[in-house]
């Protein structure tokens, strides 16, 4: 079992008498928050690009405003969810 999950003996057996989470598995809770990272990072990438081409035209047609203004909406609502997503992860990580 420890070979197959790729962590020792002796963290197999601490982590279970401690009632913590396996290496293992935090490794891939630490590989997931990476992922959500970058893709924030993209679409923060993609506001920036957005935001050059308006100032570069000096335009932004009242649609476009109002649509872009929703999309921002939504990301703060999926940010402000993935940040409690991640404060939940944490405390488990601590333990």
């Amino acid at each position: 079992m420890c070979r197959e999950r790729n962590i020792s003996l002796t963290g197999l057996i601490v982590d279970s008498v401690e009632n913590r989470i396996m290496d293992d598995e935090r490794r891939k809770v630490l590989v997931f928050i990476e992922k959500q990272d970058n893709i924030f990072s993209k679409i923060e990438n993609n506001i920036n690009q957005v935001a050059k081409m308006v100032n570069g035209q000096k335009y932004i047609s009242e649609i476009q405003l109002e649509l872009f203004s929703e999309q921002l909406s939504e990301i703060a609502i999926l940010k402000a969810r993935q940040n409690a997503i991640f404060e939940n992860i944490y405390a488990l990580l601590s333990k």
